[in-house]
């Protein structure tokens, strides 16, 4: 594949083989982050687990410290007083049966479903629609809640609630901010992500559990960094 030739500026500021410092890392993203956007930065973290097994799927939410740096378009499964609350609470969209067929008609111009527990016998018929995009709400990442609970949790992924699971190839790949940010909110940002990842950690896996970590902008290329300081930091936040 042909990169263009910011592209291969930012690449030769990294160095291939070289696992950096979190704190090296962190620059030399924001310093590749030269699009006329404000790329997003990902974090990717390569595990020591085999995703088939049941019980080694790594999976969960967490409020970043500083958010995400994204506008995020939530729409809440509730009627009644916890479809007003949730309406208060800043959500885009709240519906009961009429936002399902809206959604079943082939509507999804949204990035996060969050949907009161009654709610769920009739939101589990959008599984084919809402499953594949990763937008089904499940009691795992707190996207299925109690209606007192509503109006949080709506301002908890407005705010820059995460969330995240291993795929197939053992690896947890996420959004934790913007390029605009300093330094040491993107550090928060990732460390605060590593410290649950660490947290979830299966009982039953073997040998190493984080075995690489990488940061990258939206445009620019991918920054290893040394996954031992990763999971010592991590381990000193816990």
């Amino acid at each position: 594949m042909a990169h263009g030739k910011r592209y291969r500026a930012a690449r030769e500021q990294v160095e291939e083989g070289v696992r950096y410092a979190i704190d090296q890392a962190v620059d030399l993203v924001k310093q590749s982050a030269t699009a006329k956007f404000d790329e997003s930065v990902d974090a990717a973290f390569r595990l020591g687990v085999d995703p088939k097994q049941a019980d080694h799927m790594v999976r969960g939410a967490l409020s970043l410290p500083h958010g995400s740096g994204k506008t995020v378009r939530v729409v809440v499964f509730a009627e009644g007083d916890a479809a007003r609350e949730a309406l208060d609470a800043g959500a885009d969209e709240v519906g009961a049966d009429e936002l399902i067929n809206k959604i079943n008609d082939g509507w999804v111009d949204f990035d996060k479903a969050i949907a009161v527990r009654n709610m769920m016998a009739k939101v589990g018929r959008l599984g084919r629609v809402l499953g594949p995009r990763g937008l089904m709400p499940n009691p795992k990442t707190g996207s299925v809640v109690g209606p007192e609970q509503v109006a949080q949790a709506v301002r908890e992924v407005k705010g820059g609630r995460i969330d995240f699971k291993v795929d197939k190839a053992g690896i947890v790949h996420v959004s934790i901010g913007k390029a605009s940010m300093e330094p040491s909110q993107i550090k928060d940002n990732l460390m605060a992500l590593a410290a649950q990842i660490v947290r979830l950690k299966p009982s039953t896996a073997k040998g190493i559990y984080v075995k690489s970590v990488a940061l990258s902008s939206t445009m620019g290329p991918g920054v290893r960094i040394d996954p031992n300081e990763i999971v010592r930091v991590a381990g000193e936040m816990r």
